[in-house]
């Protein structure tokens, strides 16, 4: 199974989380992959993508479209960079879907980022239909974004398959303590893991690592 990875925020560790997704399949032997259809600003999280299927595709393929400044793919389009081109990245993405066992496709910034002056990534997460699943970085304010988040991922229809919390600000305060126990009351949907900034894989909870591993059933 295919999974879309969206965030709560730019920075809250999509990447990393999608990237020990991807190893985590790969060392159970599922041909998994990256993909990043559209990044904007340095192109280091396809490098990481690519790194952590152990370069089995190339840049172009994992991320079809690369804008260099660092804004939301309408904000690039805005400034003078070329629009993005939606049907190529979605082109892209079903073709690597086609050519491996396992995508995990990881969105830019937040669920709702726009990418052209119509459609947003939500969007483009609907035309794929895949579940989705939410990185949460794990500090205050993180509830009131994963919630507005979870619940516009369900109004499109989408099934949600978990959240993983990301602590790579390594607190320890009440917000961090608290905060998944309060998510597991309200968001009626798995912790599917907690991640540290130094963490090299991923425990995926319980049966939960069908997740990584699409011939567990």
């Amino acid at each position: 199974m295919n999974y879309f990875i969206t965030g709560t925020d730019t920075d809250c560790g999509k990447t990393f989380v999608t990237a020990l997704l991807v190893k985590a399949a790969r060392a159970a032997g599922v041909d998994a992959v990256g993909a990043k259809p559209f990044c904007c600003g340095p192109r280091t999280d396809v490098e990481i993508l690519a790194a952590a299927a152990d370069g089995v595709e190339p840049l172009a393929a994992i991320n079809p479209v690369w804008r260099q400044t660092p804004a939301a793919p309408r904000a690039c389009q805005m400034s003078g960079e070329p629009a993005a081109d939606w049907a190529g990245a979605l082109a892209a993405v079903r073709d690597l879907a086609a050519r491996h066992t396992q995508v995990f496709c990881e969105g830019a910034g937040g669920w709702l980022v726009p990418v052209t002056d119509k459609l947003t990534l939500a969007d483009f997460a609907v035309e794929l239909g895949w579940p989705v699943i939410v990185v949460v970085r794990n500090r205050l304010g993180a509830l009131n974004h994963t919630l507005l988040t979870i619940e516009s991922v369900r109004a499109r229809g989408l099934v949600l398959s978990g959240v993983v919390l990301n602590n790579a600000d390594g607190l320890d305060d009440e917000p961090k303590r608290t905060n998944r126990a309060v998510l597991e009351e309200f968001c009626r949907c798995p912790i599917l893991a907690e991640v540290g900034r130094d963490e090299a894989k991923i425990e995926l909870a319980g049966d939960l690592w069908r997740l990584a591993d699409p011939r567990v059933t």
